[in-house]
């Protein structure tokens, strides 16, 4: 399994850190960035002071430049280790106050939130393919790079367009042809007319924020294992169903990934519901209960499904 979650509530005055990483090609870069990326993200937000000025523009550069400088370690460490040489990972990360929430995001993870039951999608996948603007900013980036799309993959090996680690299409782009040659995928011919401009995939975020109001019920982030079997609406709904049944969101993340393996999902699914805690399931509407939420996370692989960690934190007013 090469997903992971990471949840900490600490070193960031009062904000929670709620992390997706969705891996491939081994977890040697999952690995390194369960904890490394925490630690440059709190060092760049200057624990958390940046995001208690909810100075949008700061956050943004802060947060850019914390994503870019763990990649840049991943690669080295990558390199200097002899570790897996096409591992790579994506990374959706959650940032959650009592007003407000920040996400970095780079890859197909996924970030929703339930305001009194409508959905709002707060991220866009990082795709080679498809016809909507971000899958089409991708593309036209990646041939800028010199690089080129086959069947939805870049070079027609990887279908994520923003990742860290992924070294074949940074720092070693080069040896990528020569072994591709040797692999008969191409020949010397298309190789020689091939010039790269820029790395292929990168690791580069898209930064969000949202206002977490009165009316914002939780926040749901998973790994694209989820949204590639179900859409925005249907898991919003899902998950306010049983929270209306039980008001326990570990409860709800293991009910959403069973359903999601019995719609014969063929990925690894991560799952993080953060509970806002103003409102009562049992007796809707909503009520002003702004001092309580919960995060819940889940795993699944096929077949299986194993809980992380559920808690409970007390927010400052």
């Amino acid at each position: 399994m090469e997903d992971d979650v990471v949840v900490r509530s600490d070193g960031l005055d009062g904000f929670s850190f709620a992390a997706v990483f969705d891996g491939h090609g081994g977890f040697s870069s999952v690995k390194f960035l369960r904890d490394e990326l925490y630690k440059e993200c709190v060092a760049a937000l200057q624990g958390g002071l940046l995001l208690k000025g909810k100075d949008f523009k700061n956050i943004r550069e802060a947060l850019q430049e914390a994503f870019v400088k763990a990649d840049t370690k991943l690669l080295n460490w990558l390199e200097m280790s002899g570790e897996e040489d096409e591992s790579g990972s994506t990374a959706t990360v959650m940032f959650i106050g009592n007003d407000m929430l920040f996400i970095s995001h780079v890859g197909d993870s996924c970030v929703v939130l339930s305001r009194s039951g409508k959905v709002e999608v707060l991220t866009n996948p990082h795709r080679p393919y498809g016809s909507n603007k971000a899958s089409l900013q991708e593309i036209k980036r990646v041939r800028d790079a010199g690089g080129w799309i086959n069947n939805g993959r870049i070079c027609g090996d990887i279908a994520v367009a923003r990742a860290f680690g992924d070294m074949r299409f940074k720092t070693k782009k080069n040896e990528m042809l020569k072994k591709g040659v040797a692999e008969g995928k191409w020949s010397e011919k298309f190789v020689s007319r091939v010039q790269f401009n820029a790395d292929l995939v990168v690791a580069s975020p898209d930064i969000f924020q949202a206002a977490l109001g009165s009316d914002v019920e939780f926040v749901l982030l998973a790994s694209d294992g989820l949204w590639d079997y179900m859409n925005s609406s249907d898991a919003v709904t899902f998950v306010r169903n049983q929270l209306r049944q039980h008001g326990d969101v570990q409860l709800a993340c293991e009910a959403l990934a069973q359903e999601v393996l019995d719609r014969q999902s063929q990925d690894n699914v991560s799952i993080v519901i953060a509970d806002l805690g103003r409102t009562d399931w049992q007796n809707l509407p909503l009520q002003q209960q702004n001092v309580v939420y919960e995060l819940g996370q889940a795993f699944a692989t096929i077949g299986l499904v194993s809980l992380g960690i559920w808690m409970s934190c007390l927010l400052s007013l």
